[in-house]
């Protein structure tokens, strides 16, 4: 794909446009609410256990702390600096086998999450991070959702509202191309694929048979070469209550986005063969207008349809007792995101 048609493909599909050119419009209507609520930080009531109610900067460990360990993978917070021995000893300890998951505690958009898969590769993903990092035992179910959920403060029971599943970047072989050059003939993966990543030199050069399906990356964000689609015919009552059920355990979630593996539709309605990922609060975005094709009104019309929900659920906290965030205390945070974002990358 030449250089024009890659830029054509890609202003051609939202999907791929900067966070914030594609939601510059969205802010007139964030404006709205701000002066509706009287706070520039309303959103920070929306989930009161969860630092700027998960707007921006919060920690992952500190989420799974609050979610019954049942329900979550193996998971370890190790500082920066955390030595490969460290690491390995934790492993056996807790029988955890590569391949494993590592991410950063504070992170978003899919950076520096990896799926490691041998000694040598946990030893260069410790040369790259600079912050602490969470290790995560890897879920190998087939099926990788993202369940938007909202229950509003003083109800029982909450509602879905958005329903992404994943389809992970994959290539399939004909026994002749590498998978370099087979990933070069996806467009999908020209735009978001990083080919130069040391994590994935060893298969890149390969040559798979023919009919091969290969993954090439087993991290379900959009940003990272992961195709969303909207699953919202699957939202029915079974599904509602069997993910209600789930919420209830965690205190004081209100608004935001469960990323689950699970094996089927039918096992997580019955509430089993499932785990957790990560829980987002009020900075999730409904995944499923990413899907290819998705027509941008309406797009813009889940999105502030999601951003209303968002500051009900924050005037209802507020009047139950959550403050927003001051002025001063909101400020002050942002200054620690920037300062966080800056330091990361050292």
């Amino acid at each position: 794909m030449q250089w024009w048609n890659r830029v054509l493909y890609k202003v051609r599909r939202f999907e791929y446009w900067p966070f914030s050119v594609f939601y510059f419009p969205v802010y007139f209507y964030f404006i709205w609410l701000i002066i509706r609520t009287r706070s520039f930080f309303f959103f920070t009531a929306s989930n009161p256990r969860i630092e700027f109610g998960g707007m921006l900067g919060e920690s992952k460990w500190d989420i799974f702390q609050m979610i019954p360990k049942e329900l979550i993978p193996i998971t370890r917070r190790f500082e920066r600096g955390a030595t490969k021995d460290e690491i390995l000893k934790f492993m056996s300890a807790s029988q955890v086998d590569f391949p494993v998951i590592l991410k950063p505690d504070i992170g978003e958009r899919g950076w520096m999450v990896e799926k490691i898969c041998d000694p040598d590769q946990l030893a260069l993903y410790l040369k790259k991070i600079k912050v602490r990092f969470l290790l995560q035992e890897y879920v190998d179910y087939p099926l990788e959702l993202g369940i938007f959920y909202v229950r509003y403060p003083g109800e029982k029971k909450g509602f879905l509202t958005s329903i992404v599943r994943k389809g992970f970047l994959s290539i399939k072989g004909n026994g002749k191309m590498t998978v370099s050059e087979l990933l070069k003939e996806n467009p999908r993966a020209l735009l978001q694929f990083d080919f130069e990543s040391d994590f994935y030199k060893p298969v890149l050069e390969t040559i798979p048979e023919k009919e091969e399906a290969v993954t090439i990356e087993a991290i379900g964000n959009h940003c990272r070469g992961t195709t969303f689609f909207d699953d919202h015919n699957e939202i029915d009552q079974d599904l509602e209550d069997a993910i209600d059920a789930i919420i209830q355990r965690v205190p004081e979630f209100h608004f935001g986005r469960i990323d689950l593996r699970t094996t089927t539709y039918e096992d997580l309605k019955a509430g089993k063969n499932f785990k957790i990922m990560e829980l987002n609060g009020a900075g999730s975005e409904p995944g499923h207008i990413y899907q290819p094709g998705f027509p941008i009104l309406k797009a813009y019309r889940d999105v502030i349809k999601h951003l209303n929900l968002l500051s009900k659920v924050s005037i209802l906290n507020k009047e139950a007792g959550t403050p927003y965030y001051s002025f001063k205390e909101g400020m002050r945070k942002i200054r620690d995101i920037r300062r966080y974002n800056r330091h990361k990358m050292l």
